[in-house]
């Protein structure tokens, strides 16, 4: 995901803690592990010392894309978020008129979306079908399986 990323407070000190683990704990144990491997002979047919590299650039990866996604990242203050329409960090209590069952959705961003939780990401279908729009209003959302349409019943924070 390329441009800017929203966040709430917590997930943007969990990012942040998950980063400083990385690199206090995962990338000193990378370069244990290649030291280590290196010590037992040649490296041209060590498979242990191969894998451990991999290991590393992959972790170096993680480590820069995090770091990029926290450049990119701004905190939303959940103060400042209008309850008169459908957006990032409001819940939505939605009617599905196909099912007549009633679900309340958190919409965040794709780092805090969980279904489980029924967090789900503003950039999903359904999360697009639904900002912006307003308490009584029908959304129509395209989805692998089809159509759904969802009334909206309440926007809160």
């Amino acid at each position: 995901m390329s441009g800017i990323m929203y966040l709430t407070k917590e997930a943007m000190e969990q990012l942040k803690s998950e980063l400083q683990k990385m690199k206090s704990v995962e990338r000193p144990a990378a370069s244990r592990a290649i030291a280590e491997a290196r010590e037992k002979g040649d490296l041209r047919e060590n498979a242990e010392y191969d894998a451990a590299k991999d290991a590393q650039g992959h972790l170096e990866a993680k480590i820069q894309k995090l770091e990029s996604d926290l450049a990119n990242a701004r905190v939303i203050d959940e103060t400042n978020i209008d309850t008169s329409k459908v957006s990032i960090l409001t819940k939505v209590t939605v009617t599905n008129l196909n099912t007549k069952k009633q679900a309340t959705y958190h919409l965040v961003s794709e780092k805090e979306a969980n279904l489980k939780l029924s967090k789900i990401s503003v950039t999903s279908p359904i999360g697009k079908g639904l900002l912006g729009k307003v308490v009584g209003q029908t959304a129509e959302v395209q989805v692998p399986a089809g159509t759904l349409k969802f009334v909206i019943e309440n926007i809160s924070i």
